[in-house]
């Protein structure tokens, strides 16, 4: 049995995903797929950095929480992609840091002004993700079963078998209850 999107039925998750994959970014509209520390392309993350400080200077953590912000979430560069990226800027000659409150603030120089009109025909990621609707309700879902994975992987690390079967029955329980949600529709 398959299942079709139509216009009428809302966002198509598949075009989503590869609208995603036209961007580089690997994985589904969650967290941990392409979420909170999201995986793009160094040229996307590039794009997006260079699109953001066209509206005004940043620093590093301010153009983590603004991609974060913009994308509602769902794709949010680690600062181990968004430094490197940087500096890389940086040494191109498109963007240059000055000290401010003891903090390093990035600014386009002309030549980074030029780069990002060249960049205007593309989206940027955060444009992307709104076309396709709201994900805050997927992202709270994946962040809540984040938490009880951590939950579960710790009782089974304490290795007391009485504590996991009656975990695995909690478990298997709320399963049915959550598959009961989906029956009431």
């Amino acid at each position: 049995m398959s299942h079709t999107h139509d216009a009428s039925c809302g966002p198509d998750p598949a075009a989503f995903l590869r609208k995603l994959a036209d961007w580089g970014m690997k994985g589904g509209p969650m967290p941990g797929a392409f979420g909170p520390q999201g995986r793009a392309r160094r040229g996307d993350t590039r794009a997006a950095i260079l699109k953001v400080l066209a509206e005004q200077p940043m620093h590093g953590y301010q153009i983590i929480q603004e991609l974060g912000q913009r994308s509602g979430g769902v794709w949010r560069p680690s600062a181990g992609s968004v430094y490197p990226t940087l500096q890389l800027l940086a040494d191109e000659g498109l963007i240059v840091a000055e000290e401010s409150s003891g903090k390093k603030v990035f600014s386009l120089t002309d030549a980074g002004k030029q780069a990002v009109e060249d960049l205007a025909e593309t989206d940027a990621p955060w444009d992307v993700a709104a076309a396709f609707g709201d994900f805050s309700g997927i992202l709270a879902l994946r962040e809540a079963g984040g938490r009880l994975a951590s939950a579960v992987m710790q009782v089974g690390h304490a290795g007391d078998k009485a504590k996991v079967d009656a975990a695995v029955e909690i478990l298997n329980g709320a399963r049915k209850q959550i598959y009961t949600l989906l029956a009431e529709d």
